[in-house]
C-alpha cells in the first residue's frame, strides 16, 4: 500500500517527465514489430485472428511478468532500490498529470485566441481531423479526450493496482502494467479498419472487458461526488447505451451529465465524417472551466478510491 501512495504522489507532482523512458514506449515498440511481422506472415482472416490472440496474450501477460521480475531483481539488489523502482513504474501507469498537462497545452493558446496553434497542438492528442475545427469544437475535443481517458488512463490502472495490492505475492505493478499493455494494444491495433480488422479484434474485445468494471465504478463514483447520483445515472442510461463503445460512452456521459454539457456529434477522420452519439444535455456551452472541472472530478475520484483502498487495507491488517 505504501508503494501505491508514493506512486500517486509521484504522478501528481511529476507525471511523466519529458524525455524519460516510459513502459508504454517499450510496449508500443513490441506491438509495432510484432504486428508488422504478423501482417507479413498471416495472409487470411483466420491466421490473423490467431496472431491477434497470440499478440495480445504475449504482450499483456509478458508486461505483467516483466514488471514482477524486474521489481524482484531490484529488491534483491537493495530493498530501497526495489521500492523506488516499483513506485516509479506504478506512477507511470497513472496518466492523471499527463492528461491535465495535455489539456492545458491546448487551452492556453485557445484562450489567447490563437486558434490555429491550439488546433495543431490538439492534433497530437486526438485521432480526428483538427485543421478546420472551430473554438467550440476544439473545446469539445479536449473535454471528450479528458473524460474518455479518465477511465482507461487513470481510474482503470488504479483499479488493477489496488486489486494487485490485495493479491498475495503479486503487488500493484504487474496488474497495472498488464492493463496498460491491454490499453496500448487497443489504441494501436484495436480497429475495425484494415490492416487491423482481424489482427486487432482480440485486443479490442479484451480491453473492453477489462475496462468494463472500473468504468462502471468510476461512473458510480462520479455520480456520488456530484451530489446528484440519480440524475447522472438517468442520463447515462439514456445516452451512454447509444455509444458503440461499451465504456467510453459511459465515461464521457457521466461527466456530461454532471457538467450540464453535451458531447458527441460530427467528427472528421481523414476527410470522412463520422457521427458520434450525443451524450448529455446542452444546458451550458463547453468552456475551459468545464474541462478544468472535469479534471478536478477525476482527481477527486482517484483520491477517493485511494482512501477507500487504504481504509480496507488497514482494517484487514488489524483483524
Amino acid at each position: 500500500m505504501t508503494i501505491l501512495i508514493i506512486a500517486a504522489f509521484l504522478d501528481y507532482l511529476i507525471g511523466d517527465p519529458w524525455g524519460w523512458p516510459h513502459p508504454v514506449q517499450f510496449m508500443g515498440w513490441g506491438i509495432s514489430h510484432l504486428s508488422k511481422f504478423s501482417g507479413r506472415l498471416c495472409k487470411n482472416s483466420l491466421t490473423q485472428r490467431i496472431a491477434g490472440i497470440v499478440l495480445g496474450v504475449v504482450l499483456i501477460i509478458g508486461s505483467g511478468i516483466f514488471g514482477y521480475f524486474i521489481i524482484q531483481s531490484a529488491r534483491w539488489l537493495h530493498p530501497l532500490l526495489g521500492i523506488t523502482l516499483e513506485s516509479i513504474l506504478l506512477a507511470s501507469c497513472f496518466a492523471g498529470r499527463s492528461l491535465r498537462t495535455a489539456a492545458i497545452t491546448v487551452l492556453q493558446p485557445l484562450t489567447a485566441k490563437h486558434l490555429e496553434e491550439a488546433r495543431n497542438i490538439l492534433s497530437n492528442y486526438v485521432g480526428r481531423d483538427t485543421q478546420n475545427l472551430s473554438e467550440a469544437e476544439v473545446l469539445r475535443a479536449v473535454l471528450e479526450t479528458v473524460t474518455e481517458n479518465a477511465t482507461d488512463g487513470v481510474m482503470a490502472p488504479l483499479f488493477y493496482a489496488i486489486v494487485g495490492v490485495f493479491v498475495p505475492g503479486v503487488g500493484p505493478v504487474p496488474l497495472a502494467l498488464a492493463y496498460k499493455a491491454s490499453s496500448t494494444l487497443d489504441s494501436m491495433v484495436g480497429y475495425r479498419e484494415a490492416p487491423y480488422t482481424y489482427l486487432g479484434w482480440f485486443s479490442a474485445r479484451l480491453e473492453d472487458y477489462l475496462t468494463w468494471l472500473p468504468c462502471r465504478l468510476t461512473v458510480m463514483t462520479l455520480a456520488i461526488l456530484s451530489g446528484k447520483p440519480m440524475h447522472v445515472w438517468r442520463i447515462c442510461r439514456r445516452d451512454a447505451v447509444t455509444d458503440p463503445s461499451p465504456n467510453s460512452g459511459w465515461s464521457e456521459c457521466a461527466y456530461a451529465a454532471i457538467l450540464g454539457v453535451q458531447m458527441g456529434g460530427t467528427n472528421w477522420y481523414r476527410g470522412v465524417a463520422k457521427q458520434k452519439p450525443l451524450l448529455g444535455d446542452a444546458i451550458y456551452p463547453i468552456t475551459p472551466t468545464s474541462i478544468y472541472d472535469a479534471l478536478q472530478l477525476t482527481r477527486y475520484s482517484f483520491l477517493l478510491w485511494l482512501v477507500v483502498a487504504i481504509a480496507i487495507f488497514l482494517i484487514l491488517l488489524n483483524r
